[in-house]
């Protein structure tokens, strides 16, 4: 079965009236359960249609159960709309199963004498770590992007660098919406699986990403970067950050999560 882009999928999920649904292929799928992105992604066009059109400011999401491929279905509502920021939550469920529970914060743009953008640091790459697919072997979903590690290094290589910095690219044709942001984001695994030399079981339990430009459309969907830190990690629980650039360097997203690994 030949794989189905990012934006071909985006043409096909259904939303409206605080609904969507997506039939997901076989290609997104992380393991057993649908890429945590993707996810979000679906749940983020349920917020949409009860959100005002404000930039995403904000995105906390929860991963409660596996989202098993096909039909997926999210449900929204709005907790709270201000003057300025409104505050939506969305659900994917199976029946009356929550399988992930998300927040979103909109927010228009306000007049503030305060003004500061990361600043992206340079690295000079020893040596760098390409990210091959291999059916059976490499989650399914990562086929739709090119990853190169210039800092650390992919999964199960026995690397023990709490740091990892990744030149990515989706396979896709643009424009860039928040969407390919939103998945760009969640990208990378758990730094913690690069110290192991065997795969083992792992998951994210939860998600915050925060988005800093107020529109995507002029960017590439190739030449971008995430920069990130393992933070700490104990009893099987690992928690990193991260801050993901666009082409040129512009910063795009500052993110944070906490990982399990069963190894």
């Amino acid at each position: 079965m030949e794989p189905t882009p990012f934006s071909v999928l985006l043409t096909r999920i259904q939303a409206a009236d605080g609904e969507s649904t997506l039939d997901v292929p076989e290609d997104w799928l992380q393991g057993r359960t649908l890429f945590g992105g993707l996810q979000a992604v679906v749940g983020l066009a349920a917020m949409r249609t009860v959100a005002p059109a404000a930039p995403l400011r904000s995105l906390q999401v929860t991963f409660l159960a596996p989202v098993p491929g096909g039909p997926v279905q999210a449900r929204a509502r709005v907790l709270r709309s201000g003057k300025n920021t409104t505050h939506v939550e969305a659900r994917v469920v199976d029946g009356d199963n929550t399988l992930c529970l998300m927040v979103g914060v909109f927010g228009v743009a306000r007049a503030s004498a305060v003004a500061l953008r990361p600043q992206q640091p340079s690295f000079t790459p020893a040596k760098t770590f390409e990210l091959p697919w291999v059916p059976g072997v490499t989650p399914n979903f990562t086929q739709h992007f090119k990853a190169r590690w210039i800092v650390g290094a992919p999964p199960y290589t026995g690397n023990t660098s709490p740091e990892s910095v990744i030149e990515l690219g989706m396979r896709d044709d643009g424009p860039t919406t928040e969407s390919h942001v939103v998945a760009m984001a969640d990208f990378i695994p758990p730094i913690a699986l690069s110290y192991l030399k065997t795969p083992v079981p792992a998951a994210s339990l939860t998600w915050m990403l925060e988005l800093l430009p107020e529109d995507f459309g002029s960017l590439a969907l190739d030449g971008w970067r995430i920069d990130a830190q393992m933070t700490a990690a104990h009893s099987g629980y690992i928690n990193q950050s991260l801050i993901l650039w666009g082409p040129a360097g512009v910063p795009v997203a500052l993110g944070r999560q906490t990982m399990v690994v069963f190894g």
